[in-house]
């Protein structure tokens, strides 16, 4: 099995689609680390929220990296916005080629992404458009779990290393309720004033015209300490709040 180590040393020069989440930060640190030549491609769609591309710039400000951001109306195709159960698999292959091409126009031949050991490809339909556009995945290649890449960040320095997961806004819509900028700036706002009163690990998901918090055990008295503020900010735009009393796992 590979380490990464050596995959960079067989592989001197690489894009990288960069989300700036745990796993595609530690592996831009990596690539830098064993001296690639490694460019980052991070897409902004209206399912990526803001302080996300606040963190990619902060991360490849952070890491000395070289970052390009593409921008992309992903709403125009119609299989991602008609929100089918395959989905993630025709976003991932539309957003994954706009960087592949962009890459080869840069001069990369060879593009990665963070994908990890632990992912399952069983709940990543995203991944076969990914074996189809010949992405490779170091981190699953070397058999770095999850676990073990949050340790390996934490002992580098990297702000990442405790981040918790965070999956598009499209994720809080259930399948078959077509996706629109309004929808998607809803769950963004909601999900940003939650950040605000103190909450980490979490989701605003859409449940029908109403809003369902996930969010762990340990932040469950949080929610009911803010019930009524909860309450009257988000029902502004909602037309109910449900707190879901299966605590989500944390990361």
């Amino acid at each position: 099995m590979y380490d990464l180590k050596q995959f960079f040393a067989e592989h001197p020069k690489c894009a990288l689609a960069f989300s700036a989440g745990v796993d595609s930060s530690f592996l831009l640190y990596a690539a830098l680390k064993y001296g690639a030549e490694v460019r980052a491609y991070y897409v902004n769609t209206a399912f990526q929220p803001a302080f996300e591309l606040s963190m990619a710039h902060r991360m490849a400000e952070d890491l000395g990296a070289d970052l390009r951001v593409l921008e992309y109306d992903i709403l125009s195709d119609p299989d991602v916005a008609a929100n089918v159960p395959r989905r993630c698999y025709f976003c991932k292959r539309r957003l994954f080629t706009l960087i592949r091409n962009a890459a080869e126009a840069d001069g990369f031949s060879l593009l990665l992404d963070g994908t990890n050991a632990s992912d399952d490809d069983a709940d990543r339909p995203g991944m076969l458009a990914l074996g189809e556009l010949g992405v490779r995945s170091p981190l699953r290649e070397c058999g770095l779990t999850k676990d073990k890449i949050r340790a390996l960040s934490r002992e580098a320095g990297l702000i990442t290393w405790d981040m918790p997961a965070y999956s598009c806004l499209a994720t809080r819509i259930p399948s078959g309720v077509v996706l629109t900028e309004a929808l998607l700036h809803r769950t963004e706002q909601a999900e940003d004033y939650m950040r605000t009163l103190g909450f980490t690990d979490f989701r605003v998901r859409t449940l029908g015209r109403q809003a369902k918090l996930q969010i762990t055990a340990d932040q469950l008295p949080l929610a009911l300490e803010r019930r009524r503020e909860i309450l009257d900010t988000l029902k502004q735009t909602y037309d109910g709040v449900l707190l879901d009393l299966e605590a989500r796992n944390e990361h």
